[in-house]
């Protein structure tokens, strides 16, 4: 059969991003062809794009989808038909169909809508390592979410409520900061408009934030230093302004003896227990109402570059989808 399925032949702006109709051979053995109902589009795949995050070329692009299974190969457990969705760290989801490692492939509860699933994997298992597992928040913590409407931020500002924490956000403009406070922030700063680590003294009588969530990167990382409590930690798990560079240890302790770390969602998802577990936890946070998937924005599958043109612009809110 043939699918369409983007494909970068060298780095760079979205221009970049070409369209083939490739031909699927019968799936090998571990492998099946999953046809796409929904993609996600998520800053990574821009790392991807521009080489921010390198790997061999011609590629494929993007890593979050959800759909259904069409054939199986030899060693496979799935079946034609299962409902299925995909985080990676296969790149390729920017397609109508492709052929999937077995392994990589994730159930998706028949209550759950392909929409949602796309919209959600990547970014709510990414809510629930930063927040469970790697910031270990607990009831009562205050913590800050720069980026606090976009399509991690909104996940994990629900997420962190939903376990009692205090929490507050940082957004660019109104809309944002109203999405912001329907996730269920605590308090708002338009970076716009006041300055954050003073505003964060303010509302935290002077002790700062005990664990500071940047995805931001290069242009709030001196706020997330001056935000951050005594011996606080600062998880700095993106780079939409550009990467964190030059970073002087001494600072650290300047700052109050402050912890930083770097993670990626891979180096907490390592076997398929991990990875089912923390999909089986977000798949309960969404079906007990704790968690709800904003989807801002929906484009055909062949306007991808306008879609990456956007997310670079921080023009969005929430998840977006492609649809094939």
């Amino acid at each position: 059969m043939k699918a369409l399925q983007a494909i970068i032949r060298h780095t760079g702006g979205p221009e970049v991003i070409e369209w083939v109709e490739a031909d699927l051979p019968p799936p090998g053995p571990g492998e099946v062809v999953m046809a796409n109902d929904a993609v996600g589009v998520n800053f990574i795949d821009t790392y991807h794009r521009t080489g921010l995050y390198p790997g061999p070329l011609p590629s494929g692009l993007g890593m979050e989808a959800a759909g259904r299974i069409l054939a199986v190969g030899p060693d496979v457990s799935l079946k034609e038909g299962d409902r299925v969705a995909t985080f990676g760290p296969e790149r390729g989801a920017y397609s109508a169909a492709r052929i999937v490692q077995a392994k990589n492939l994730l159930p998706v509860p028949d209550d759950v809508a392909f929409e949602t699933a796309a919209a959600a994997l990547l970014k709510g298992c990414t809510a629930e390592f930063l927040a469970e597992r790697c910031g270990e928040v607990k009831p009562g913590m205050n913590v800050l979410v720069h980026a606090a409407a976009g399509g991690v931020g909104l996940i994990l500002v629900q997420w962190l409520k939903a376990i009692g924490a205090r929490v507050i956000g940082t957004v660019s403009t109104e809309a944002k900061a109203e999405l912001a406070r329907e996730a269920g922030a605590d308090d708002i700063i338009r970076y716009d408009h006041e300055p954050v680590a003073e505003r964060i003294r303010d509302l935290t009588g002077g002790k700062g934030c005990k664990v500071v969530f940047d995805g931001v990167g290069a242009d709030t990382w001196e706020a997330s230093l001056d935000s951050a409590a005594r011996r606080g930690l600062i998880v700095s798990y993106g780079n939409a302004s550009g990467p964190v560079t030059g970073v002087n240890l001494g600072v650290l302790a300047q700052k109050g003896s402050l912890h930083v770390t770097r993670p990626t969602l891979f180096d907490y998802y390592t076997s398929e227990e991990e990875r089912r577990a923390g999909a089986d936890r977000l798949w309960a946070m969404i079906r007990g109402g704790k968690v709800q998937v904003t989807i801002g924005s929906r484009y055909p599958l062949r306007q991808a570059a306008d879609a990456h043109r956007a997310l670079e612009a921080r023009q969005t809110t929430g998840s977006l989808l492609l649809l094939p």
